[in-house]
């Protein structure tokens, strides 16, 4: 159902893709939005090693969860920083593509326990990450992606 790559050499490991996925912290999430217009926006997310899950944090109104209503397949992108190797001008980024369904969580534990971790990847601060959690996992929804595929290459800018 999913496309193969095209340039089998560039093609990373699923491995370095699930690393890819737990320690980059950005990526952007693109969903079916109105009149058959992609809608994609900059995301914070945090890969869940325990059930090979995609976790997203939102509020509970918006374009974004409209679209994920009408219809729950997405995409979702993201890429290292890049590396240049010794005298090369070119950056090198690798970068993943999840493709897979999205379900929308409202149970609070849940929520609490994702953001949480989400958190830990930008701060170590505590008494920050539980009072922003306290204050606004009541107003706070999960989108938990699926995967049904993974797929990562590393591309050279020439």
């Amino acid at each position: 159902m999913f496309r193969e790559l095209i340039r089998k050499n560039k093609k990373l490991s699923t491995e370095e893709c699930i690393h890819i996925l737990k320690t980059e912290k950005r990526g952007v999430l693109s969903v079916n939005g109105d009149n058959g217009y992609p809608y994609a926006m900059p995301m914070n997310h945090y890969y869940n090693e325990e059930d090979g899950k995609i976790y997203f944090h939102c509020g509970k109104i918006g374009h974004r969860l409209d679209s994920l209503k009408k219809d729950n397949k997405v995409s979702f992108c993201t890429y290292t920083q890049g590396y240049r190797n010794p005298g090369d001008w070119q950056l090198n980024i690798k970068s993943v593509i999840v493709f897979g369904k999205i379900d929308i969580i409202d149970e609070l534990d849940k929520i609490v326990d994702i953001t949480t971790k989400l958190s830990y990847k930008f701060t170590q601060d505590d008494a920050y990450i539980n009072a922003e959690i306290k204050q606004h996992a009541h107003r706070t929804l999960l989108l938990q992606l699926t995967p049904e595929n993974i797929c990562g290459k590393t591309v050279k800018e020439s």
